[in-house]
């Protein structure tokens, strides 16, 4: 399953709180690239220094499980949004015959 993951502040952490950690962090979520479930990162033009990751697991529970051994998790100063993607099919629609 691919999932959309988009890291959030946890409620009263500060941004100063992730860059004291931020190496431990990269290094973390380097590890579960190389384990192959972070699949792509990408940043934010938005939001420098913040990212957004693409997770390849078996569920959405085995995503967060993997996402709760991230510093930043443990340390309760980010939460994740994650989303769970499928194939958009709705553009069949324009290949099947006008009835």
């Amino acid at each position: 399953m691919r999932l959309l993951v988009i890291p959030k502040l946890h409620p009263g952490a500060q941004v100063e709180d992730l860059l004291r950690h931020r190496t431990a962090e990269i290094q973390a979520v380097w590890d579960l690239y190389a384990q192959g479930i972070c699949r792509e990162m990408y940043g934010r033009a938005d939001q420098p220094g913040a990212a957004i990751l693409m997770l390849e697991s078996a569920s959405v529970e085995a995503a967060r499980d993997a996402l709760a051994t991230l510093p930043l998790a443990r340390l309760n100063l980010l939460d994740f949004d994650i989303f769970p993607l499928t194939p958009f099919t709705a553009l069949q629609s324009l290949f099947q015959a006008a009835s």
